[in-house]
């Protein structure tokens, strides 16, 4: 009797099931950690969530290029990841929030990458992702 057939279910299933659940409210509770540098203020000014100015405005962030934000000063390494046309999604944005200097090396392949981002979010970045791109309405 083989057992391939029910390994090879069990992988097919495995990978079919999300690794991680986004829960957009648990994203919204966790986003606190954010705000100290990160405002979400919509377009037409209406404040979400009033936060620092030392981040860029995060809102609309899911689907707007990287490094594009009118007027904020980013640093030349994110600018370059920029400059290749690469528009966040959740799963870039959860990758850059767990390990910001780690996502830009991986990017740009410059072992040096700086960036001004200093805390890195260990869990629930899921959550936020959801959270950014349940704001836009």
């Amino acid at each position: 009797m083989t057992r391939l057939p029910l390994f090879a279910g069990l992988a097919a299933l495995a990978l079919a099931t999300p690794v991680f659940a986004q829960d957009a409210a648990k994203g919204e509770s966790e986003f606190k950690k954010c705000k100290a540098c990160h405002a979400i203020v919509a377009d037409d000014g209406t404040e979400i969530v009033k936060g620092g100015k030392v981040g860029p405005n995060l809102y609309g962030i899911v689907g707007r290029a990287v490094a594009s934000y009118p007027d904020f000063k980013y640093g030349d390494t994110i600018l370059a990841v920029g400059a290749t046309g690469m528009v966040w999604d959740e799963a870039e944005l959860a990758a850059y929030m767990t390990d910001p200097k780690a996502w830009l090396v991986e990017k740009t392949g410059d072992t040096a990458a700086k960036t001004k981002m200093t805390f890195k979010l260990a869990k629930n970045q899921a959550d936020v992702t959801a959270y950014l791109a349940s704001v836009v309405k």
